[in-house]
Protein backbone atom coordinates (compact mmCIF):
# COMPACT_ATOMS: atom_id res chain seq x y z
CA UNK A 1 0.00 0.00 0.00
CA UNK A 2 2.96 2.44 0.76
CA UNK A 3 4.73 1.76 -2.17
CA UNK A 4 1.25 2.66 -4.06
CA UNK A 5 1.19 5.73 -2.58
CA UNK A 6 4.67 6.70 -2.82
CA UNK A 7 4.42 6.30 -6.77
CA UNK A 8 0.93 8.13 -7.45
CA UNK A 9 2.64 11.17 -5.83
CA UNK A 10 5.63 10.65 -7.09
CA UNK A 11 4.09 10.93 -10.53
CA UNK A 12 3.55 14.39 -10.41
CA UNK A 13 7.29 15.17 -9.14
CA UNK A 14 10.13 16.68 -11.98
CA UNK A 15 12.48 14.04 -12.27
CA UNK A 16 14.84 15.34 -10.37
CA UNK A 17 13.38 15.45 -7.37
CA UNK A 18 11.94 12.05 -7.08
CA UNK A 19 14.72 10.60 -3.64
CA UNK A 20 15.25 7.74 -2.44
CA UNK A 21 13.28 6.46 1.10
CA UNK A 22 16.31 5.82 2.86
CA UNK A 23 17.75 9.15 1.44
CA UNK A 24 15.13 12.15 2.42
CA UNK A 25 14.45 10.08 5.68
CA UNK A 26 18.46 9.96 6.49
CA UNK A 27 18.53 13.75 6.06
CA UNK A 28 15.55 14.87 8.05
CA UNK A 29 16.58 12.81 11.27
CA UNK A 30 20.13 14.00 10.68
CA UNK A 31 18.90 17.90 10.71
CA UNK A 32 16.26 17.01 13.48
CA UNK A 33 18.34 15.48 15.78
CA UNK A 34 21.30 18.22 15.42
CA UNK A 35 18.65 21.48 15.39
CA UNK A 36 15.73 20.10 16.98
CA UNK A 37 16.58 22.27 20.55
CA UNK A 38 16.62 25.43 18.71
CA UNK A 39 12.62 25.66 18.98
CA UNK A 40 12.85 26.37 22.40
CA UNK A 41 15.21 29.43 21.58
CA UNK A 42 14.47 33.02 22.17
CA UNK A 43 14.33 36.01 20.51
CA UNK A 44 17.55 37.80 19.74
CA UNK A 45 18.07 41.67 20.20
CA UNK A 46 20.07 41.25 16.79
CA UNK A 47 17.61 42.71 13.72
CA UNK A 48 15.04 40.36 15.57
CA UNK A 49 13.63 43.36 16.99
CA UNK A 50 12.90 45.32 13.90
CA UNK A 51 11.71 41.99 11.72
CA UNK A 52 9.50 40.71 14.50
CA UNK A 53 8.69 42.52 18.11
CA UNK A 54 8.29 46.21 16.45
CA UNK A 55 7.73 45.08 13.03
CA UNK A 56 3.57 46.11 12.46
CA UNK A 57 3.49 44.91 9.09
CA UNK A 58 3.30 41.03 9.91
CA UNK A 59 0.34 42.18 13.14
CA UNK A 60 -2.17 41.47 10.75
CA UNK A 61 -3.10 41.02 7.28
CA UNK A 62 -4.54 44.65 7.01
CA UNK A 63 -4.78 45.83 2.86
CA UNK A 64 -2.34 48.19 4.42
CA UNK A 65 0.07 45.85 5.76
CA UNK A 66 0.38 43.74 2.75
CA UNK A 67 0.94 46.78 0.61
CA UNK A 68 3.68 47.37 3.06
CA UNK A 69 5.20 44.07 2.85
CA UNK A 70 4.86 44.41 -0.96
CA UNK A 71 6.56 47.52 -1.20
CA UNK A 72 8.66 48.77 1.91
CA UNK A 73 12.19 48.07 3.13
CA UNK A 74 12.40 46.92 6.72
CA UNK A 75 16.73 46.71 7.94
CA UNK A 76 17.27 48.73 4.65
CA UNK A 77 16.90 45.23 2.49
CA UNK A 78 13.55 44.90 -0.19
CA UNK A 79 12.58 40.92 1.22
CA UNK A 80 8.71 40.75 1.05
CA UNK A 81 8.63 37.70 0.94
CA UNK A 82 10.47 37.41 3.87
CA UNK A 83 8.60 39.72 5.56
CA UNK A 84 5.16 38.19 4.22
CA UNK A 85 7.02 34.43 6.06
CA UNK A 86 6.63 36.75 9.46
CA UNK A 87 3.34 37.30 9.11
CA UNK A 88 2.42 33.76 8.39
CA UNK A 89 4.58 32.90 11.71
CA UNK A 90 2.88 36.06 14.16
CA UNK A 91 -0.70 34.77 12.82
CA UNK A 92 -0.14 31.07 13.82
CA UNK A 93 2.37 31.66 16.64
CA UNK A 94 1.87 35.18 18.11
CA UNK A 95 5.30 35.83 19.72
CA UNK A 96 5.93 32.39 20.75
CA UNK A 97 9.88 32.27 19.42
CA UNK A 98 9.87 28.75 19.35
CA UNK A 99 7.34 28.77 16.53
CA UNK A 100 9.82 30.86 14.16
CA UNK A 101 12.27 29.03 14.88
CA UNK A 102 10.62 25.85 14.11
CA UNK A 103 9.83 27.12 10.78
CA UNK A 104 13.21 28.23 9.77
CA UNK A 105 14.21 24.59 10.84
CA UNK A 106 11.83 23.09 8.33
CA UNK A 107 12.75 25.47 5.43
CA UNK A 108 16.69 24.32 6.16
CA UNK A 109 15.54 20.41 6.00
CA UNK A 110 13.93 21.15 2.71
CA UNK A 111 17.31 23.28 1.75
CA UNK A 112 19.03 20.30 2.70
CA UNK A 113 16.80 17.46 0.49
CA UNK A 114 17.03 20.37 -2.34
CA UNK A 115 21.01 20.21 -2.06
CA UNK A 116 20.51 16.16 -2.17
CA UNK A 117 18.39 17.26 -5.78
CA UNK A 118 21.33 19.30 -7.21
CA UNK A 119 24.16 17.53 -6.11
CA UNK A 120 22.87 14.21 -7.81
CA UNK A 121 21.80 15.78 -10.73
CA UNK A 122 25.73 17.51 -11.35
CA UNK A 123 27.47 15.06 -10.33
CA UNK A 124 25.16 11.98 -11.04
CA UNK A 125 26.52 10.16 -8.08
CA UNK A 126 24.18 9.37 -5.14
CA UNK A 127 27.05 9.13 -2.40
CA UNK A 128 28.51 12.65 -3.30
CA UNK A 129 25.07 13.90 -3.26
CA UNK A 130 23.75 12.21 -0.08
CA UNK A 131 27.00 13.72 2.31
CA UNK A 132 27.12 16.88 0.55
CA UNK A 133 23.39 17.17 1.95
CA UNK A 134 24.00 15.98 5.14
CA UNK A 135 26.80 18.11 5.82
CA UNK A 136 24.93 20.95 4.68
CA UNK A 137 21.96 20.27 6.78
CA UNK A 138 24.38 19.61 10.46
CA UNK A 139 27.46 21.71 10.12
CA UNK A 140 28.20 24.45 12.46
CA UNK A 141 28.65 27.15 10.17
CA UNK A 142 24.89 26.85 9.31
CA UNK A 143 23.73 27.45 12.62
CA UNK A 144 23.91 31.43 12.75
CA UNK A 145 21.35 30.90 9.68
CA UNK A 146 18.81 28.73 11.15
CA UNK A 147 18.91 29.51 14.78
CA UNK A 148 18.47 33.69 14.06
CA UNK A 149 15.27 33.88 12.92
CA UNK A 150 16.30 37.01 11.11
CA UNK A 151 18.53 35.15 8.90
CA UNK A 152 15.33 33.78 7.13
CA UNK A 153 16.13 35.68 4.36
CA UNK A 154 19.15 33.46 3.40
CA UNK A 155 16.95 30.55 4.17
CA UNK A 156 14.07 31.64 2.26
CA UNK A 157 15.76 32.72 -0.89
CA UNK A 158 18.10 29.58 -0.62
CA UNK A 159 15.17 27.40 -0.90
CA UNK A 160 14.12 29.34 -3.95
CA UNK A 161 17.39 29.29 -5.35
CA UNK A 162 18.25 25.99 -4.91
CA UNK A 163 15.03 24.63 -6.67
CA UNK A 164 15.71 27.34 -9.65
CA UNK A 165 19.15 25.43 -10.08
CA UNK A 166 17.54 22.04 -10.14
CA UNK A 167 15.11 23.18 -13.01
CA UNK A 168 17.51 24.75 -14.73
CA UNK A 169 20.99 23.07 -14.52
CA UNK A 170 20.41 20.34 -17.21
CA UNK A 171 21.93 19.20 -20.41
CA UNK A 172 17.85 18.93 -22.56
CA UNK A 173 16.80 21.98 -21.95
CA UNK A 174 13.20 22.71 -22.20
CA UNK A 175 11.00 25.93 -21.76
CA UNK A 176 8.96 24.58 -19.34
CA UNK A 177 12.61 24.48 -17.69
CA UNK A 178 13.26 28.14 -18.24
CA UNK A 179 9.38 29.10 -16.80
CA UNK A 180 10.22 27.56 -13.62
CA UNK A 181 13.71 29.07 -13.14
CA UNK A 182 12.46 32.30 -13.77
CA UNK A 183 9.57 31.87 -11.40
CA UNK A 184 11.71 31.01 -8.68
CA UNK A 185 14.21 33.40 -9.28
CA UNK A 186 12.16 36.08 -8.87
CA UNK A 187 10.55 34.35 -5.60
CA UNK A 188 14.35 34.36 -4.73
CA UNK A 189 14.67 38.10 -5.58
CA UNK A 190 11.90 38.51 -3.23
CA UNK A 191 13.44 36.82 -0.45
CA UNK A 192 16.94 38.30 -0.72
CA UNK A 193 18.96 40.18 -2.95
CA UNK A 194 21.75 37.95 -3.01
CA UNK A 195 19.91 35.98 -5.82
CA UNK A 196 21.30 38.48 -8.16
CA UNK A 197 24.55 36.02 -8.89
CA UNK A 198 21.96 33.35 -9.94
CA UNK A 199 22.01 34.63 -13.90
CA UNK A 200 25.80 34.58 -14.29
CA UNK A 201 26.07 31.21 -12.30
CA UNK A 202 23.35 30.22 -14.78
CA UNK A 203 25.18 31.46 -17.50
CA UNK A 204 28.67 30.18 -16.58
CA UNK A 205 26.85 26.62 -16.57
CA UNK A 206 25.94 27.13 -20.42
CA UNK A 207 29.21 28.08 -21.23
CA UNK A 208 31.22 25.72 -19.71
CA UNK A 209 28.85 22.76 -19.72
CA UNK A 210 26.55 23.28 -22.00
CA UNK A 211 29.02 24.02 -24.32
CA UNK A 212 26.79 27.14 -25.75
CA UNK A 213 27.38 29.96 -27.70
CA UNK A 214 28.02 33.22 -25.85
CA UNK A 215 25.34 35.13 -28.06
CA UNK A 216 23.15 32.49 -26.92
CA UNK A 217 24.00 31.71 -23.73
CA UNK A 218 23.58 35.41 -23.44
CA UNK A 219 20.53 36.10 -24.99
CA UNK A 220 18.85 33.09 -22.37
CA UNK A 221 20.00 35.17 -19.85
CA UNK A 222 18.65 38.29 -20.79
CA UNK A 223 15.39 38.64 -18.86
CA UNK A 224 16.96 36.74 -15.50
CA UNK A 225 19.08 39.10 -15.71
CA UNK A 226 16.97 42.10 -16.28
CA UNK A 227 14.93 41.43 -13.16
CA UNK A 228 17.94 40.98 -11.05
CA UNK A 229 19.60 44.13 -11.87
CA UNK A 230 15.83 45.93 -11.23
CA UNK A 231 15.94 44.41 -7.98
CA UNK A 232 19.95 45.18 -7.46
CA UNK A 233 19.01 49.17 -8.00
CA UNK A 234 15.70 48.98 -5.65
CA UNK A 235 17.90 47.22 -3.03
CA UNK A 236 20.70 49.40 -2.94
CA UNK A 237 18.30 53.04 -3.05
CA UNK A 238 17.78 51.61 0.37
CA UNK A 239 20.75 51.49 1.72
CA UNK A 240 21.05 54.66 3.27
CA UNK A 241 21.88 54.27 6.91
CA UNK A 242 25.36 52.45 8.22
CA UNK A 243 24.02 52.43 11.91
CA UNK A 244 25.19 48.90 13.56
CA UNK A 245 27.92 46.43 13.09
CA UNK A 246 31.72 46.87 12.41
CA UNK A 247 32.54 50.04 10.26
CA UNK A 248 36.04 50.31 10.55
CA UNK A 249 36.66 49.04 6.92
CA UNK A 250 33.82 51.47 5.31
CA UNK A 251 36.76 54.00 4.16
CA UNK A 252 39.34 51.64 2.86
CA UNK A 253 40.33 51.25 -0.48
CA UNK A 254 38.55 48.64 -3.01
CA UNK A 255 42.13 47.27 -3.14
CA UNK A 256 42.65 46.99 0.22
CA UNK A 257 39.46 45.36 0.69
CA UNK A 258 40.71 42.71 -1.94
CA UNK A 259 43.78 42.68 -0.11
CA UNK A 260 41.14 41.25 2.93
CA UNK A 261 38.99 39.73 1.12
CA UNK A 262 42.09 36.78 0.01
CA UNK A 263 42.93 36.30 4.24
CA UNK A 264 38.98 36.09 4.68
CA UNK A 265 38.24 33.32 2.12
CA UNK A 266 41.25 31.26 3.42
CA UNK A 267 39.49 31.52 6.82
CA UNK A 268 36.16 30.59 5.09
CA UNK A 269 37.84 27.64 3.93
CA UNK A 270 39.22 26.81 7.45
CA UNK A 271 35.61 27.67 8.95
CA UNK A 272 34.33 24.79 6.85
CA UNK A 273 37.26 22.38 7.59
CA UNK A 274 37.60 22.92 11.24
CA UNK A 275 34.71 25.37 12.50
CA UNK A 276 36.60 26.01 15.64
CA UNK A 277 35.60 29.74 17.53
CA UNK A 278 32.58 30.69 15.42
CA UNK A 279 30.97 33.83 16.62
CA UNK A 280 27.99 36.42 15.60
CA UNK A 281 30.68 38.58 14.89
CA UNK A 282 34.12 38.67 13.94
CA UNK A 283 37.05 40.91 13.36
CA UNK A 284 39.43 40.40 10.75
CA UNK A 285 42.87 42.42 10.93
CA UNK A 286 42.97 45.24 8.11
CA UNK A 287 46.55 46.25 8.78
CA UNK A 288 49.78 45.04 8.98
CA UNK A 289 48.60 41.99 7.16
CA UNK A 290 51.15 42.33 3.56
CA UNK A 291 52.66 38.75 4.56
CA UNK A 292 49.41 36.78 5.14
CA UNK A 293 47.91 38.58 1.66
CA UNK A 294 51.22 37.33 -0.31
CA UNK A 295 50.63 33.87 1.36
CA UNK A 296 47.41 34.08 0.54
CA UNK A 297 47.76 34.99 -2.91
CA UNK A 298 50.32 32.32 -3.45
CA UNK A 299 48.16 29.76 -2.40
CA UNK A 300 45.21 30.84 -4.34
CA UNK A 301 47.36 31.35 -7.60
CA UNK A 302 47.83 27.35 -6.97
CA UNK A 303 44.46 26.51 -6.98
CA UNK A 304 43.91 28.44 -9.67
CA UNK A 305 46.72 27.12 -12.07
CA UNK A 306 45.09 23.60 -10.90
CA UNK A 307 41.42 24.31 -12.13
CA UNK A 308 42.94 26.34 -15.37
CA UNK A 309 44.92 22.89 -15.86
CA UNK A 310 41.66 20.76 -16.21
CA UNK A 311 39.31 23.25 -17.50
CA UNK A 312 38.91 21.27 -21.05
CA UNK A 313 38.87 17.67 -18.96
CA UNK A 314 36.74 18.48 -16.12
CA UNK A 315 35.07 22.31 -17.01
CA UNK A 316 32.77 21.64 -14.15
CA UNK A 317 35.99 22.64 -11.42
CA UNK A 318 36.15 26.32 -13.23
CA UNK A 319 32.08 26.19 -13.11
CA UNK A 320 32.02 24.72 -9.01
CA UNK A 321 34.98 27.64 -8.21
CA UNK A 322 32.85 30.64 -10.34
CA UNK A 323 30.49 29.63 -8.46
CA UNK A 324 31.64 29.74 -4.94
CA UNK A 325 33.14 32.96 -5.65
CA UNK A 326 29.84 34.20 -7.09
CA UNK A 327 27.51 33.58 -3.80
CA UNK A 328 30.05 34.97 -1.94
CA UNK A 329 30.84 38.56 -4.10
CA UNK A 330 27.90 40.32 -2.51
CA UNK A 331 29.34 39.80 0.99
CA UNK A 332 33.16 40.91 -0.10
CA UNK A 333 32.82 44.62 0.72
CA UNK A 334 33.08 45.68 -2.40
CA UNK A 335 29.59 47.18 -1.92
CA UNK A 336 30.39 48.05 1.33
CA UNK A 337 28.38 47.00 3.80
CA UNK A 338 28.48 46.65 7.91
CA UNK A 339 30.41 43.24 8.30
CA UNK A 340 33.27 41.78 6.73
CA UNK A 341 32.56 38.41 7.28
CA UNK A 342 29.69 36.24 8.78
CA UNK A 343 29.08 32.20 9.31
CA UNK A 344 25.48 33.01 7.74
CA UNK A 345 27.40 34.05 4.41
CA UNK A 346 28.75 30.73 4.01
CA UNK A 347 24.76 28.93 3.97
CA UNK A 348 24.77 28.54 -0.05
CA UNK A 349 28.73 28.55 -0.72
CA UNK A 350 29.53 25.70 1.60
CA UNK A 351 27.71 23.49 -0.85
CA UNK A 352 30.16 23.87 -3.64
CA UNK A 353 33.24 23.52 -0.82
CA UNK A 354 31.23 20.14 0.32
CA UNK A 355 30.52 18.74 -2.75
CA UNK A 356 34.08 18.95 -4.04
CA UNK A 357 35.32 17.59 -0.60
CA UNK A 358 33.05 14.86 -1.00
CA UNK A 359 33.96 14.01 -4.51
CA UNK A 360 37.69 14.24 -3.88
CA UNK A 361 36.84 11.83 -0.29
CA UNK A 362 34.89 9.62 -3.13
CA UNK A 363 37.78 9.67 -5.39
CA UNK A 364 40.63 8.41 -2.64
CA UNK A 365 38.44 5.87 -1.88
CA UNK A 366 38.03 4.11 -4.91
CA UNK A 367 42.09 4.81 -5.59
CA UNK A 368 43.00 3.68 -2.37
CA UNK A 369 40.46 -0.16 -3.27
CA UNK A 370 41.65 -0.63 -6.01
CA UNK A 371 43.85 -3.21 -6.22
CA UNK A 372 41.69 -5.29 -3.46
CA UNK A 373 40.13 -8.27 -4.84
CA UNK A 374 37.63 -7.66 -2.76
CA UNK A 375 36.11 -4.31 -3.63
CA UNK A 376 32.85 -4.43 -4.59
CA UNK A 377 32.43 -5.16 -0.43
CA UNK A 378 35.04 -2.90 0.66
CA UNK A 379 34.45 -0.16 -1.13
CA UNK A 380 30.75 0.96 -0.06
CA UNK A 381 32.28 -0.14 3.75
CA UNK A 382 34.87 2.68 3.55
CA UNK A 383 32.50 4.78 2.10
CA UNK A 384 30.22 4.50 4.69
CA UNK A 385 32.01 4.83 7.01
CA UNK A 386 34.15 8.34 5.71
CA UNK A 387 30.57 9.49 5.64
CA UNK A 388 29.13 8.41 9.06
CA UNK A 389 32.08 9.82 10.77
CA UNK A 390 32.47 12.96 8.98
CA UNK A 391 28.93 13.61 9.59
CA UNK A 392 29.15 12.85 13.09
CA UNK A 393 32.24 15.49 13.77
CA UNK A 394 30.42 17.89 12.35
CA UNK A 395 26.91 17.24 14.51
CA UNK A 396 28.96 16.99 17.59
CA UNK A 397 30.96 20.14 16.93
CA UNK A 398 26.92 21.65 15.92
CA UNK A 399 25.22 20.51 19.23
CA UNK A 400 28.46 21.68 21.10
CA UNK A 401 28.08 25.69 20.11
CA UNK A 402 24.16 25.72 19.45
CA UNK A 403 23.40 26.45 22.84
CA UNK A 404 25.11 29.81 22.45
CA UNK A 405 22.10 30.86 20.05
CA UNK A 406 19.61 30.27 23.22
CA UNK A 407 18.96 33.86 23.73
CA UNK A 408 20.66 37.38 23.76
CA UNK A 409 22.09 36.41 26.92
CA UNK A 410 23.87 33.60 26.10
CA UNK A 411 24.81 35.05 22.64
CA UNK A 412 25.96 38.16 24.07
CA UNK A 413 28.17 36.88 26.68
CA UNK A 414 29.76 34.33 24.37
CA UNK A 415 30.58 36.98 21.89
CA UNK A 416 31.96 39.24 25.08
CA UNK A 417 34.80 36.29 25.51
CA UNK A 418 35.56 36.35 21.87
CA UNK A 419 35.62 39.85 20.21
CA UNK A 420 35.41 41.99 23.54
CA UNK A 421 37.11 44.50 21.08
CA UNK A 422 34.19 45.36 19.31
CA UNK A 423 32.15 48.08 20.68
CA UNK A 424 29.04 46.87 19.08
CA UNK A 425 29.55 43.26 21.27
CA UNK A 426 29.06 46.17 24.33
CA UNK A 427 26.19 48.21 23.03
CA UNK A 428 24.00 44.89 22.75
CA UNK A 429 25.17 43.41 25.76
CA UNK A 430 24.10 46.85 27.38
CA UNK A 431 20.86 46.75 25.71
CA UNK A 432 20.02 42.82 26.75
CA UNK A 433 20.46 44.02 30.51
CA UNK A 434 18.45 47.06 30.11
CA UNK A 435 15.22 45.04 28.61
CA UNK A 436 15.69 42.63 31.34
CA UNK A 437 15.54 45.23 34.16
CA UNK A 438 19.44 45.64 34.83
CA UNK A 439 19.54 49.07 33.99
CA UNK A 440 22.58 50.07 36.27
CA UNK A 441 24.62 47.34 34.97
CA UNK A 442 23.74 48.16 31.29
CA UNK A 443 25.33 51.86 32.33
CA UNK A 444 28.24 50.63 33.35
CA UNK A 445 28.82 48.13 30.13
CA UNK A 446 28.23 50.96 28.28
CA UNK A 447 30.88 52.94 30.27
CA UNK A 448 33.58 50.56 30.32
CA UNK A 449 33.06 50.41 26.48
CA UNK A 450 33.79 54.10 26.13
CA UNK A 451 37.20 53.04 28.45
CA UNK A 452 38.18 49.86 26.23
CA UNK A 453 36.83 49.86 22.82
CA UNK A 454 37.96 52.17 19.70
CA UNK A 455 34.52 53.66 19.01
CA UNK A 456 34.03 55.80 15.73
CA UNK A 457 32.52 59.03 16.55
CA UNK A 458 29.08 57.55 15.26
CA UNK A 459 28.99 55.29 17.76
CA UNK A 460 30.55 57.28 20.64
CA UNK A 461 27.27 59.60 20.45
CA UNK A 462 24.84 56.71 20.39
CA UNK A 463 26.49 55.49 23.46
CA UNK A 464 26.49 58.74 24.99
CA UNK A 465 22.91 59.14 24.30
CA UNK A 466 21.82 56.00 25.67
CA UNK A 467 23.92 56.45 28.91
CA UNK A 468 21.86 59.77 29.12
CA UNK A 469 18.26 58.69 28.50
CA UNK A 470 18.93 55.14 30.75
CA UNK A 471 20.47 57.78 33.73
CA UNK A 472 17.10 59.58 33.42
CA UNK A 473 15.10 56.45 33.80
CA UNK A 474 16.79 55.65 36.99
CA UNK A 475 15.85 59.53 37.83
CA UNK A 476 12.49 58.65 36.82
CA UNK A 477 12.18 55.75 38.67
CA UNK A 478 13.59 56.92 41.94
CA UNK A 479 11.47 59.67 41.98
CA UNK A 480 8.56 57.71 41.26
CA UNK A 481 9.37 55.62 44.53
CA UNK A 482 9.89 58.76 46.84
CA UNK A 483 6.17 59.81 45.73
CA UNK A 484 5.22 56.84 47.02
Amino acid sequence: MTTILTRKFTQYLPDWAVMPVWASLSLVIAALCVFAPVVEFDFINWDDPVYVWHNDLIKSWSAGNLLGIATETVTRNYAPLTIFSFLLDHTLWQMNAGGYHATSLLIHIVNGLLVFMLVRRLSQDVFVAWLTAALFLVHPVQIETVAWISSRKGLLSGTFMLAALCWRLKQDLQARDEAWYTGLLVAALLSKALAVVLPPIVLLYDLLIRKEKFTDAVVRQFIPGLLSLLLLLYTMGAQNSIMGGIRGHMDLSLLHIAAIDVIILWRYVGMMLWPQDLCVLYDPATQGIAASVGIGLAAWAVVAALIYRYRVQKPVFLWMMATWLLLLFPVLNFFRITTLMNDRYLYLPCIVFFAAACGAIRWCVYRATDSFRNSNWLRPTALAAAACSLVFAASTATRSYLPVWKNSETLWAYAMQHVPQLVVVHIQTALNLHDTGRVREAIAVLENAQQVCRADELDQRRIRKTIDDWNQELIQVASREIQR
